[in-house]
């Protein structure tokens, strides 16, 4: 996805592919290559594919929240002059897009959410961060998959670096309290948009139940499971993953 990276003005992003605009959003501890896969196969397929980096570390401490994510969100938007875009978010990616749909309805054409967050999820455990502690970083990143070797040495220090740069851990601390504060079950049977759920059948972080609730709540959801599959379906199960959104956007003439 490198070679697709822009920077321009505050955003930098991926774009590729021409067609109607998905724009995936990441979680708190992921990166743009968590969709190296996603954005490859959706810009061969009639659609214009935008990855933003979004800004978790870099806004001022009292604005680092979901609501202000979403915020930066709209302008990206609006930069780049997107009409009935489709959103597709991972955990906290996919509570930015939920809350992005409340306050902006008439920009979304259709939701694609993956171990999202917005109702609840399960904390990394009660000593999370421990900062200092690499073997507890990388157990816990390994629980997020059901394959634990995808939790590769690389991401394993990436996630270390996060939350032993105080910086960018009291921002990740932020915005976990944010999440609970701006819980979506209230908001949720009134978002009316096309919602496709994709669930790793495995996912502790946001277990099955959850995907269930958003399935109740949301007015037109379909819910689709993956077997053998953690919290962040797009990564693990690639192929799969592609495969079911791809026939979902096709039955729903998305």
């Amino acid at each position: 996805m490198t070679e697709f990276l822009k920077k321009e003005g505050k955003f930098t992003y991926a774009e590729a592919g021409e067609g109607r605009p998905i724009i995936v959003l990441h979680g708190l501890m992921g990166a743009l290559s968590n969709f190296d896969a996603t954005f490859s196969f959706f810009s061969k397929k009639g659609y214009k594919v935008f990855v933003p980096e979004l800004p978790l570390y870099t806004l001022p401490l009292l604005k680092t929240n979901v609501k202000n994510l979403a915020k930066f969100l709209h302008d990206f938007i609006e930069f780049k002059e997107l009409k009935e875009v489709i959103l597709l978010g991972n955990s906290l990616g996919g509570h930015i897009a939920l809350y992005y749909t409340k306050q902006y309805p008439a920009d979304i054409k259709a939701l694609v959410l993956t171990g999202s967050s917005g109702l609840y999820e399960n904390s990394l455990g009660n000593n999370y961060p421990r900062r200092g502690d690499k073997e507890f970083v990388r157990n816990k990143t390994r629980d997020v998959f059901y394959d634990p070797k995808i939790a590769t040495d690389e991401l394993v220090d990436q996630v270390y670096d996060t939350i032993n740069n105080r910086n960018s851990l009291i921002r990740t601390l932020a915005i976990a309290k944010s999440a609970v504060r701006h819980n979506m079950a209230k908001d949720l049977p009134k978002m009316n948009q096309p919602t496709c759920l994709i669930w790793g059948k495995q996912d502790t972080v946001t277990p099955p139940e959850v995907a269930e609730d958003f399935h109740k709540l949301l007015p037109d959801s379909n819910l689709y499971w993956i077997d053998k599959c953690g919290h962040a379906a797009m990564m693990e199960t690639p192929n799969e993953f592609n495969i079911i959104l791809e026939e979902w956007l096709q039955t729903r003439k998305i």
